[in-house]
């Protein structure tokens, strides 16, 4: 303990000036905003706009495609359209989703709920873009193996404009950002918070592991290890499977409380509706839920952040675009899907206004929330927990990998090196507290939105210009 004490002393001041400036907030009605969430959501209104709304429009043709029907066993890429989804969709779904929207709801009530839906609506056409561009601008390698992602997009993409020493620039910035943020948000919290869960599910203070979580941390690492040292193409066969599981444990778990409670679902509705409009009762009123269920949003769905343009840059196809309309699911499911059903399960049990501005811890809310209805339902929702810890940081790994070898270069030392560093700190997340350190991580993470976003924007009309020939070449 003493060390983590002194360990977090040395990196407190350090992360609190760099979440400061990223998380920097102005007060709009007496409600502190935060112009990183402010930054992303014109990010998601830009790009709907700007694409015609593809968001709504391309949703059935991304069906279509995750399905294989415009397929070809030639396309290039390391992996199917349906795993390159699975394996992003891995690395958004996580505990954010059932702790993160508890959060919401106790501080800015139901009507947060309705905010959170548009803003992951939103957030569907950023993802178009920017998976879109991680296809044009990926690289492929002599041994067969690709990389893609923001910064080679901001490289490549912007040597195009004439704007070589910028991309470059831009580049570097978001790579060594991704490095550093992927230990943490993809990593370190992840493990932290699935040890945490174990612990409780397998009697809390009573439990072998109680002083042992660093054993866990072990156990998770090597199931870890397993997956991630056979490159993407084991991580997308792993996700494949992953995710339609964990996803389906943790919805059925949600529509059966749902189910049991169905006369108290009309007064949710009107809630979340009315509570979206008119909450007098939460600081800066409509603002004020409004900016909590954008923030909620974007920490969970990461559209704008560009990292699930890495994962989408493998993808097997010959035609970028066709990737940005897979890559538009993303959103719907983790937001407007999974976190809207949370947010029902919530209002619809054990939601008291109340309980606004007290600042609930989420995981107790929505553990709560489940069991008041099905008093085993901790259970399978600790093991979806776990799983989405898992297969957050699967996703993340891979991230992070791919920005380091951007850095350092393609080469098997790197590969290995960067994978045995990030084990290590699963280990270290799920045993040790380094609120620090985890904090700078998610602050480095976020700040790759002013780069990411800035190149989107740059390079937004090369994407509009290859949406009207894609369309052009689809048979009516």
């Amino acid at each position: 303990m003493e060390i983590d004490q002194a360990i977090d002393q040395f990196m407190r001041p350090i992360s609190d000036t760099v979440s400061g400036f990223i998380f920097y907030s102005v007060s709009l009605m007496d409600v502190e905003v935060p112009l990183i969430v402010v930054w992303l959501i014109l990010g998601g209104v830009f790009f709907t706009l700007y694409l015609r709304f593809i968001n709504f429009r391309g949703f059935t043709h991304a069906i279509a495609l995750i399905s294989g029907r415009y397929a070809k066993a030639d396309d290039p890429g390391e992996i199917s359209q349906f795993q390159a989804l699975t394996t992003a969709v891995s690395g958004t779904v996580g505990i954010g989703n059932i702790a993160g929207v508890a959060v919401a709801i106790s501080l800015g009530g139901p009507g947060a709920t309705l905010w959170l839906i548009i803003a992951g609506l939103l957030g569907m056409s950023t993802k178009f873009a920017e998976c879109t561009l991680g296809v044009m601008y990926r690289q492929t390698h002599s041994d067969g193996s690709v990389s893609g992602g923001p910064m080679y997009y901001l490289e490549r993409g912007l040597a195009e404009r004439n704007l070589p020493k910028i991309g470059k620039a831009l580049g570097l910035f978001y790579a060594i950002a991704m490095v550093f943020g992927c230990l943490g948000i993809g990593n370190m919290f992840q493990s932290n918070q699935a040890a945490a869960i174990f612990i409780d599910v397998t009697g809390g203070s009573a439990s072998y592991f109680a002083d042992k979580a660093w054993l866990f941390g072990v156990m998770l690492a090597i199931a870890v290890a397993i997956v991630i040292v056979g490159g993407i193409r084991s991580i997308a066969r792993t996700t494949a499977k992953l995710v339609p599981g964990m996803a389906l444990l943790y919805v059925v778990t949600a529509l059966i409380v749902l189910a049991m409670n169905y006369t108290e679902l009309p007064g949710a509705f009107v809630a979340i509706w009315q509570g979206a409009f008119a909450s007098e009762s939460i600081a800066g009123g409509m603002v004020g839920v409004m900016i909590l269920g954008f923030r909620r949003a974007v920490f969970s769905n990461e559209a704008g952040l560009g990292s699930a343009a890495i994962a989408h840059s493998t993808a097997m196809t010959a035609r970028p675009v066709s990737e940005g309309y897979v890559a538009l699911l993303e959103p719907f499911i983790d937001t407007v899907v999974i976190c809207t059903i949370t947010a029902l399960v919530i209002v619809t049990t054990v939601y008291d206004p109340a309980l606004a501005n007290q600042g609930i811890s989420g995981i107790e809310m929505t553990t709560k929330a489940f069991a008041s209805t099905l008093s085993w339902s901790p259970i399978p929702l600790s093991i979806a927990a776990i799983l989405f810890a898992f297969s957050t940081m699967i996703a993340w790994s891979y991230y992070g990998l791919k920005a380091f070898t951007y850095l350092v270069g393609h080469h098997r030392w790197a590969d290995l090196g960067f994978k045995f560093f990030f084990l290590i700190f699963i280990v270290l997340g799920s045993s040790i507290q380094l609120s620090s350190l985890v904090d700078l991580s998610d602050a480095l993470v976020f700040i790759v939105a002013i780069p990411n976003l800035l190149g989107l924007y740059l390079l937004a009309p090369l994407i509009r210009k290859e949406l009207n020939r894609y369309e052009s070449d689809l048979p009516r």
